[in-house]
């Protein structure tokens, strides 16, 4: 695979042995075709022997040459496209028409060794993130019947049980059944804290093993465990080539006839002009080489699998060229509220009769309903009835009420409970006690349950921000993100309490899913590019509106990371930021890198036409200036300094 053709996703895939030999044996064989350059210009140098210079010039070339002419030939047979090696090759074949053995052998020797350089560099950016498998044991410790054995980590199936003692890696995904401790889950969501993990929760491969010994039941084969989905993705999101990398390669299949073209015209019109002709076949070789355009069709693919590598490395999982490209662009971040922003762990903070309806009562009626609903208001009710030695009751006919509460029948009657506007609208008459107010002013989420027009009882929870939710908005705004905004379900006195306290420019509470939407679109239009940000399947509208959906806190949620453009695994805000960055740095690297390139063409051309240049120069400025572009590619992979951002 050529460096110049990196649409090809080969070198994505794992360690094949054609994968193998491209890395080594292009390196090798420019290697071999240097030393016959050398003994040649020894040879002519010294004046021992001009015809055995000559040999060795002759030797040096089909070996530098080997691996690029398949590489052309492919291109030229399978894509009916001209690239950069039929260039190269045609001027090499020019230099040795006028019998300039030592230009073609250098010609040959100085492009091989930079492609085997490149190539070997890219290839090891693209493939780093298959560092993270070797993280997960080989080996586990299965229990059975109370027993440890040692079986191949490979051979564990879905509800086996195993043993993990301290400082030891998971070898795959589960549940924690027996024994508390704490989990360094790095490798897999990049967070630098290790997690508390009690029986119930979810673990993942990969994460090493705190101060405990703990059982743990399969939940996933080692075969597709976290890690590996995480490798599996990253290495499909290389493959995905953003729009300025698919422009450039269009250009490219332009470009490089029309170079062999203009070459010939140099040529013959220089010859029929100046009569020449010995010269100007030369300049023409020269304009092939001065004009062959790898720099350029390296500017984007590098950069972009370099910071798509780094990012998976860091529990940011970006779909592709495209996602990494639209993250460079965003000016505007919208968040969700609850789960978001906040922990989405609410709990009742008060509960407050009504209409002379004991409080024990009021508190089944919303739990009965609350039962039967997944939102995490819900839960925390539900919770908090139980705990008061309350169990919810039966209720049939559950129907939610998108954006507002729910409905159900309990005890024969029809029962509701949701949102103050839910109770104003279901009463038909009259006022809400004043205590509504003063709850949400101070941050609080009130929610009303009644039977029939009567409300029975009011429930004021609190759901606290998260502890980095300020710092990452900081981050953003550092990062010189020109607005950021709430959307939320919640009433406008609680949201606004909220955004306050972090420090948002703007909020829009009370909205349904379809609210989100026209508000996504609403900031589109006023501020340009939007990224929203959200806890995965309820914002899904949203996600997929915003010009950059980012699922937060996705570790082991399939559904979520296949529908947002960015899945970060770990509940960190701070990593959105970290997204930005990395999305914002690898736009600058490919424009720095195409600037460059263009450039450097624009220069180099002319030269080559004036006979400024010589075929040795061009091809020396050629690969030294498209290693520059390969190595500033590679910067994008830089770890950044955890919860800050570069100025």
């Amino acid at each position: 695979m050529s460096s110049c053709d990196c649409g090809n996703s080969e070198a994505a895939t794992g360690l094949s042995w054609r994968e193998a030999a491209f890395r080594f044996g292009p390196l090798r064989n420019a290697l071999l075709a240097g030393i016959a350059l050398v003994v040649g210009l020894v040879l002519e140098f010294t004046g021992a022997s001009e015809v055995l210079a000559i040999a060795a010039f002759l030797v040096a070339i089909p070996i530098g040459a080997w691996y690029f002419t398949q590489e052309g030939w492919e291109e030229l047979v399978e894509e009916h496209e001209i690239g950069v090696e039929a260039l190269m090759l045609i001027a090499a074949a020019g230099c040795l028409v006028f019998g300039l053995f030592e230009e073609a052998a250098a010609l040959v020797f100085l492009y091989s060794l930079a492609e085997a350089i490149e190539e070997l560099t890219f290839v090891r950016t693209r493939s780093a993130i298959r560092d993270l498998l070797d993280l997960a044991p080989k080996q586990a410790r299965r229990i059975v019947n109370g027993r440890e054995e040692m079986i191949p980590a490979e051979d564990l199936v879905v509800g086996d049980l195993f043993m993990v003692r301290p400082g030891e890696a998971l070898p795959t995904d589960g549940v924690l059944r027996s024994g508390n401790s704490t989990l360094d889950e790095a490798p897999v969501t990049g967070e630098s804290m290790p997690v508390a993990k009690d029986p119930g929760q979810e673990v993942f491969a990969g994460s090493v093993n705190g101060t405990g010994s703990i059982e743990i039941e399969v939940t996933r084969p080692y075969a597709d465990n976290t890690l590996r989905r995480i490798v599996h993705l990253v290495e499909e999101a290389q493959g995905q080539k953003s729009k300025a990398q698919r422009f450039v390669d269009r250009f490219a299949t332009r470009y490089s006839p029309a170079v062999l073209v203009g070459a010939a015209l140099v040529a013959v019109v220089g010859g029929i002009v100046d009569g020449d002709w010995q010269e100007w076949a030369l300049r023409g070789v020269t304009v092939l080489v001065a004009g062959a355009p790898c720099a350029l069709v390296m500017s984007v693919p590098v950069a972009a699998a370099a910071a798509i590598t780094r990012a998976g490395r860091e529990g940011i999982l970006i779909k592709g060229g495209l996602q990494l490209e639209a993250l460079g662009r965003v000016n505007a971040v919208a968040f969700d509220k609850t789960g978001t922003l906040t922990r989405g762990k609410p709990e009742v903070t008060d509960v407050v009769a009504l209409n002379d309806v004991a409080e024990s009562k009021g508190l089944r009626i919303a739990a009965s309903i609350e039962a039967r609903s997944e939102h995490p208001l819900a839960a925390a009710v539900v919770a908090y009835a139980r705990t008061a030695g309350i169990e919810p009751g039966p209720a049939e006919e559950f129907s939610a009420l998108v954006g507002h509460g729910a409905t159900a029948l309990v005890e024969g009657r029809t029962a509701w409970v949701g949102s103050p506007a839910l109770a104003i609208e279901r009463m038909g008459s009259g006022e809400l006690p004043d205590i509504v107010e003063k709850l949400q002013d101070e941050g609080e989420t009130v929610i009303v349950a009644g039977v029939g027009s009567e409300p029975c009882t009011l429930l004021a929870l609190r759901d606290e921000p998260r502890p980095e939710a300020a710092q990452a908005i900081v981050a953003l705004r550092r990062l010189g993100v020109a607005h950021v905004v709430m959307l939320t379900g919640d009433n406008e006195r609680t949201a606004r309490a909220i955004s306050a306290r972090l420090g948002l420019d703007q909020v829009f509470a009370e909205l349904k899913p379809e609210g989100k939407v026209s508000r996504i679109k609403q900031i589109q239009e006023q501020h340009g590019s939007v990224a929203m940000v959200g806890d995965g399947i309820n914002d899904a509208p949203a996600l997929a509106t915003a010009d950059v959906g980012i699922a937060i806190g996705t570790g082991g949620t399939d559904a979520a990371i296949e529908a947002a453009d960015i899945a970060l695994l770990a509940d960190d805000l701070t990593k959105v930021a970290e997204a930005l960055q990395l999305g914002r740095r690898a736009t600058r690297i490919s424009r720095q890198n195409l600037i460059f390139s263009v450039i450097l063409l624009a220069v180099l051309i002319p030269s080559a036409v004036v006979g400024l240049l010589s075929v040795v120069i061009a091809v020396a400025v050629h690969e030294i200036a498209e290693l520059l572009a390969v190595s500033n590619g590679v910067r994008a992979a830089r770890k950044t300094t955890r919860h800050t951002v570069e100025p």
